[in-house]
């Protein structure tokens, strides 16, 4: 796989409300195999300290056609998707505190017993993107610079329904020559 120029952590799409995280990045997956390989599943565990959490839903395509991971055919010319990795629903709630982080990404291919590392990324979220993390319905963005050869994060919230409908009325009520913030 190449290296992903963005990684996400936070809150999940529509139910971005807190209760359950995930992990979002976008990559090219190529096959060295002349015919390609089958990627029967895909998984990331996170480390941060000793704590461990594996985000082992996995959903990939483009943001209007995300599919359930459930198999994917990577030609030697590769794929370039976008990957959601969710939490399990088993009820545990694993939160990005302060700290070192090391992301890393599995694939189980078709017919192995085990699946295979792929990429192994360092993160760090400092005490001041754990605290904008702790707002409400914000997440953590980690962008790659190829110059530094590391990522740099930014954190960026999503405007509350409420406060998203009050916007769009307001467009309304102006006769739509108001843009939304």
């Amino acid at each position: 796989m190449t290296q992903p120029t963005l990684i996400f952590m936070g809150p999940d799409g529509p139910r971005f409300d807190g209760r359950k995280n995930k992990i979002y990045l976008r990559t090219l997956l190529y096959s060295t195999a002349k015919r390609g390989m089958v990627i029967e599943s895909l998984h990331i565990a996170l480390h941060r300290n000793d704590t461990k959490q594996n985000f082992n839903i996995w959903v990939y395509g483009e943001r209007s056609e995300l599919k359930r991971g459930s198999g994917l055919y990577v030609p030697q010319e590769g794929v370039a998707l976008d990957h959601h990795f969710l939490q399990p629903e088993d009820g545990a709630s694993f939160g990005f505190l302060a700290g070192a982080y090391r992301l890393t990404l599995f694939a189980k291919l078709v017919g192995d017993g085990a699946a295979t590392e792929l990429i192994t990324i360092p993160l760090t979220i400092t005490e001041t993107r754990a605290a904008e993390l702790a707002q409400p319905q914000t997440g953590l963005y980690f962008d790659w610079s190829p110059d530094q050869q590391s990522y740099h994060a930014h954190a960026d919230s999503r405007p509350e329904s409420a406060q998203l409908l009050q916007q769009l009325l307001g467009v309304i009520a102006e006769g739509g020559t108001k843009q939304p913030s």
